[in-house]
Protein backbone atom coordinates (compact mmCIF):
# COMPACT_ATOMS: atom_id res chain seq x y z
CA UNK A 1 0.00 0.00 0.00
CA UNK A 2 1.10 3.57 -0.86
CA UNK A 3 2.27 5.72 1.88
CA UNK A 4 4.12 8.55 2.58
CA UNK A 5 4.56 8.94 6.01
CA UNK A 6 7.71 11.00 7.20
CA UNK A 7 8.00 11.84 3.22
CA UNK A 8 8.50 16.06 2.71
CA UNK A 9 6.02 17.09 -0.18
CA UNK A 10 5.90 20.22 -2.14
CA UNK A 11 3.12 20.95 -4.55
CA UNK A 12 2.60 23.87 -6.48
CA UNK A 13 -0.11 25.61 -8.03
CA UNK A 14 -1.73 23.84 -5.18
CA UNK A 15 -5.15 26.52 -5.11
CA UNK A 16 -6.84 25.50 -8.31
CA UNK A 17 -8.80 22.40 -9.05
CA UNK A 18 -5.77 19.50 -9.82
CA UNK A 19 -3.80 21.10 -7.03
CA UNK A 20 -6.51 20.82 -4.48
CA UNK A 21 -6.73 16.93 -5.56
CA UNK A 22 -3.01 16.75 -5.17
CA UNK A 23 -2.80 17.91 -1.62
CA UNK A 24 -6.06 16.20 -0.58
CA UNK A 25 -4.29 12.77 -1.99
CA UNK A 26 -0.69 13.46 -0.14
CA UNK A 27 -2.52 14.70 2.93
CA UNK A 28 -4.80 10.78 3.05
CA UNK A 29 -1.46 9.00 2.76
CA UNK A 30 0.19 10.81 5.18
CA UNK A 31 2.49 12.95 3.52
CA UNK A 32 3.95 16.13 5.50
CA UNK A 33 3.25 18.71 2.62
CA UNK A 34 3.82 22.20 1.69
CA UNK A 35 1.39 23.77 -0.70
CA UNK A 36 2.37 27.18 -2.61
CA UNK A 37 0.72 29.49 -5.08
CA UNK A 38 0.19 33.33 -5.78
CA UNK A 39 -3.21 33.53 -3.69
CA UNK A 40 -2.76 34.11 0.11
CA UNK A 41 -6.54 33.95 0.24
CA UNK A 42 -6.62 30.34 -1.89
CA UNK A 43 -3.75 29.35 0.42
CA UNK A 44 -5.54 30.03 3.76
CA UNK A 45 -8.81 28.43 2.77
CA UNK A 46 -6.92 25.35 1.51
CA UNK A 47 -5.52 25.54 4.86
CA UNK A 48 -8.98 25.71 6.52
CA UNK A 49 -9.49 22.02 4.81
CA UNK A 50 -6.60 20.15 5.62
CA UNK A 51 -5.30 21.83 9.09
CA UNK A 52 -1.74 19.44 8.63
CA UNK A 53 -0.41 21.42 5.51
CA UNK A 54 2.15 24.25 5.25
CA UNK A 55 1.76 26.97 3.23
CA UNK A 56 3.58 29.34 1.28
CA UNK A 57 2.49 32.18 -0.70
CA UNK A 58 4.99 32.28 -3.56
CA UNK A 59 5.23 33.00 -7.25
CA UNK A 60 6.96 30.44 -9.53
CA UNK A 61 8.04 33.46 -12.45
CA UNK A 62 10.42 34.97 -10.27
CA UNK A 63 12.83 33.03 -11.23
CA UNK A 64 15.74 34.58 -9.30
CA UNK A 65 14.13 33.97 -6.17
CA UNK A 66 13.16 30.03 -6.75
CA UNK A 67 16.47 28.62 -5.27
CA UNK A 68 15.64 30.72 -2.44
CA UNK A 69 12.27 29.43 -2.01
CA UNK A 70 13.22 25.89 -2.42
CA UNK A 71 15.68 26.58 0.89
CA UNK A 72 12.83 28.20 2.65
CA UNK A 73 10.47 25.03 1.61
CA UNK A 74 13.06 22.55 2.97
CA UNK A 75 13.34 24.46 6.07
CA UNK A 76 9.65 24.23 6.52
CA UNK A 77 9.38 20.58 6.11
CA UNK A 78 12.66 19.48 7.67
CA UNK A 79 13.94 18.08 4.07
CA UNK A 80 12.29 17.62 0.92
CA UNK A 81 11.62 14.51 -0.51
CA UNK A 82 8.89 14.78 -3.55
CA UNK A 83 8.53 17.78 -6.08
CA UNK A 84 4.96 18.09 -8.14
CA UNK A 85 5.47 20.55 -10.76
CA UNK A 86 1.32 21.75 -11.06
CA UNK A 87 1.30 25.23 -11.80
CA UNK A 88 1.17 26.81 -15.17
CA UNK A 89 -0.54 29.42 -17.08
CA UNK A 90 -2.41 29.90 -20.74
CA UNK A 91 -2.47 32.43 -22.92
CA UNK A 92 -4.19 31.32 -25.71
CA UNK A 93 -4.42 33.12 -29.40
CA UNK A 94 -4.00 31.90 -32.85
CA UNK A 95 -0.11 32.30 -34.24
CA UNK A 96 -0.39 35.63 -35.66
CA UNK A 97 -2.25 37.05 -33.49
CA UNK A 98 0.11 35.81 -30.75
CA UNK A 99 2.04 39.11 -29.24
CA UNK A 100 5.46 38.33 -28.10
CA UNK A 101 4.69 38.36 -24.85
CA UNK A 102 2.25 35.76 -24.51
CA UNK A 103 4.57 33.54 -26.44
CA UNK A 104 8.05 34.47 -23.36
CA UNK A 105 5.17 34.06 -20.52
CA UNK A 106 4.05 31.26 -21.38
CA UNK A 107 7.36 29.50 -22.23
CA UNK A 108 8.95 31.41 -19.40
CA UNK A 109 6.62 30.28 -16.39
CA UNK A 110 5.21 26.58 -17.56
CA UNK A 111 8.91 25.55 -18.98
CA UNK A 112 11.22 27.66 -17.33
CA UNK A 113 9.85 27.45 -13.81
CA UNK A 114 9.68 24.22 -13.90
CA UNK A 115 13.34 23.84 -14.65
CA UNK A 116 14.74 25.68 -11.81
CA UNK A 117 12.49 24.43 -9.45
CA UNK A 118 13.37 21.06 -10.84
CA UNK A 119 17.10 22.30 -10.33
CA UNK A 120 17.43 23.48 -6.95
CA UNK A 121 14.99 20.90 -5.80
CA UNK A 122 17.48 18.07 -7.17
CA UNK A 123 20.12 19.89 -5.28
CA UNK A 124 18.15 19.23 -1.47
CA UNK A 125 17.52 15.70 -3.42
CA UNK A 126 20.85 14.73 -4.07
CA UNK A 127 22.24 14.96 -0.51
CA UNK A 128 19.31 12.90 0.72
CA UNK A 129 20.63 10.17 -1.84
CA UNK A 130 16.77 9.85 -2.78
CA UNK A 131 13.65 12.11 -4.47
CA UNK A 132 10.91 11.74 -6.64
CA UNK A 133 9.61 14.55 -8.65
CA UNK A 134 6.18 14.79 -10.83
CA UNK A 135 5.80 17.23 -13.29
CA UNK A 136 2.27 17.87 -14.68
CA UNK A 137 1.98 18.45 -18.50
CA UNK A 138 -0.81 17.75 -20.94
CA UNK A 139 -2.73 16.37 -23.76
CA UNK A 140 -1.69 19.36 -25.74
CA UNK A 141 1.83 18.67 -25.92
CA UNK A 142 1.12 15.47 -27.49
CA UNK A 143 -1.31 16.40 -30.04
CA UNK A 144 -0.66 20.33 -30.18
CA UNK A 145 -4.01 22.50 -30.02
CA UNK A 146 -5.44 25.06 -32.03
CA UNK A 147 -4.09 28.55 -30.70
CA UNK A 148 -2.36 27.26 -28.43
CA UNK A 149 1.18 26.97 -29.96
CA UNK A 150 2.73 28.56 -27.22
CA UNK A 151 1.00 26.32 -24.23
CA UNK A 152 1.45 23.17 -26.36
CA UNK A 153 5.27 23.88 -26.76
CA UNK A 154 5.65 24.69 -23.00
CA UNK A 155 4.07 21.35 -22.08
CA UNK A 156 6.10 19.31 -25.01
CA UNK A 157 9.66 21.11 -23.47
CA UNK A 158 8.53 19.98 -19.94
CA UNK A 159 8.25 16.02 -21.23
CA UNK A 160 11.89 16.27 -23.44
CA UNK A 161 13.35 18.05 -19.94
CA UNK A 162 11.79 15.48 -17.59
CA UNK A 163 13.60 13.07 -19.97
CA UNK A 164 16.75 14.44 -19.88
CA UNK A 165 16.61 14.97 -15.55
CA UNK A 166 15.93 11.46 -15.73
CA UNK A 167 18.99 10.52 -17.52
CA UNK A 168 20.87 12.29 -15.55
CA UNK A 169 19.78 11.50 -11.98
CA UNK A 170 18.68 8.14 -12.90
CA UNK A 171 22.12 6.74 -10.66
CA UNK A 172 20.94 8.57 -7.56
CA UNK A 173 17.69 7.25 -6.85
CA UNK A 174 15.84 10.27 -8.03
CA UNK A 175 13.45 9.54 -10.37
CA UNK A 176 11.92 12.12 -12.79
CA UNK A 177 8.29 11.07 -14.60
CA UNK A 178 4.89 13.48 -16.14
CA UNK A 179 1.28 12.95 -15.52
CA UNK A 180 -0.01 14.01 -18.75
CA UNK A 181 -3.86 15.27 -17.90
CA UNK A 182 -6.80 15.41 -20.93
CA UNK A 183 -10.08 16.97 -20.33
CA UNK A 184 -10.67 17.14 -16.35
CA UNK A 185 -13.50 18.02 -14.68
CA UNK A 186 -13.30 21.76 -13.42
CA UNK A 187 -15.05 24.46 -12.62
CA UNK A 188 -13.96 25.75 -15.94
CA UNK A 189 -15.32 22.56 -17.63
CA UNK A 190 -18.32 22.78 -15.52
CA UNK A 191 -19.24 26.45 -17.55
CA UNK A 192 -18.90 24.94 -20.91
CA UNK A 193 -22.74 24.79 -22.35
CA UNK A 194 -23.89 21.37 -22.66
CA UNK A 195 -23.80 20.60 -26.72
CA UNK A 196 -20.13 21.63 -26.11
CA UNK A 197 -19.31 19.09 -23.71
CA UNK A 198 -20.78 16.72 -26.10
CA UNK A 199 -18.91 17.39 -28.94
CA UNK A 200 -15.77 17.39 -25.83
CA UNK A 201 -16.26 13.77 -24.72
CA UNK A 202 -17.68 12.07 -27.90
CA UNK A 203 -13.59 12.60 -28.53
CA UNK A 204 -13.00 10.34 -26.04
CA UNK A 205 -12.90 6.75 -25.77
CA UNK A 206 -14.56 6.44 -21.78
CA UNK A 207 -17.02 9.38 -22.97
CA UNK A 208 -16.66 10.95 -20.16
CA UNK A 209 -14.49 14.17 -18.51
CA UNK A 210 -11.66 13.03 -15.97
CA UNK A 211 -11.74 14.06 -12.25
CA UNK A 212 -8.97 15.87 -10.33
CA UNK A 213 -8.54 12.30 -7.95
CA UNK A 214 -7.78 10.23 -11.59
CA UNK A 215 -4.61 12.97 -12.25
CA UNK A 216 -3.66 12.85 -8.51
CA UNK A 217 -3.83 8.63 -8.22
CA UNK A 218 -1.13 8.67 -10.86
CA UNK A 219 0.91 11.12 -9.21
CA UNK A 220 0.79 10.04 -5.74
CA UNK A 221 2.22 6.22 -7.41
CA UNK A 222 4.73 7.89 -9.79
CA UNK A 223 5.62 10.31 -6.17
CA UNK A 224 5.70 6.24 -4.21
CA UNK A 225 8.80 3.87 -4.20
CA UNK A 226 5.61 1.33 -6.27
CA UNK A 227 7.52 3.22 -8.73
CA UNK A 228 11.15 3.31 -7.53
CA UNK A 229 11.95 1.15 -10.91
CA UNK A 230 9.81 4.17 -13.14
CA UNK A 231 12.12 7.62 -14.46
CA UNK A 232 11.37 9.28 -18.06
CA UNK A 233 8.06 8.15 -18.62
CA UNK A 234 4.45 9.86 -19.30
CA UNK A 235 1.53 8.40 -17.83
CA UNK A 236 -1.86 9.54 -19.60
CA UNK A 237 -4.89 10.13 -17.48
CA UNK A 238 -7.36 11.19 -20.65
CA UNK A 239 -9.96 8.29 -21.00
CA UNK A 240 -8.33 7.14 -24.04
CA UNK A 241 -8.14 10.15 -26.00
CA UNK A 242 -4.69 10.39 -26.96
CA UNK A 243 -4.87 6.62 -28.06
CA UNK A 244 -7.98 7.61 -30.10
CA UNK A 245 -5.77 10.79 -31.58
CA UNK A 246 -3.05 9.06 -32.92
CA UNK A 247 -5.22 6.22 -34.46
CA UNK A 248 -7.26 8.76 -36.58
CA UNK A 249 -3.78 10.57 -37.53
CA UNK A 250 -3.07 6.79 -39.23
CA UNK A 251 -6.71 6.54 -40.60
CA UNK A 252 -6.07 10.35 -42.72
Amino acid sequence: MINFKNKKILITGASGGIGNELVKKFISLEGNVLATGTKIEKLEDLKKKFPTINILKFDISNHSKIEEFIENVSSQLNGLDVLVNNAGINMDNLSLRMKDEEWKKVIDVNLGSTFFLCKHAIKKMLKNKYGRIVNITSIVGHTGNLGQSNYAASKSGIIGMSKSLAIEYAKKNITINCVSPGFIQSNMTDRIVESIKLVLTSRIPMAKLGTGEDVSNSVAFLSSDAASYITGETIHVNGGMYMAWQKNLLIY
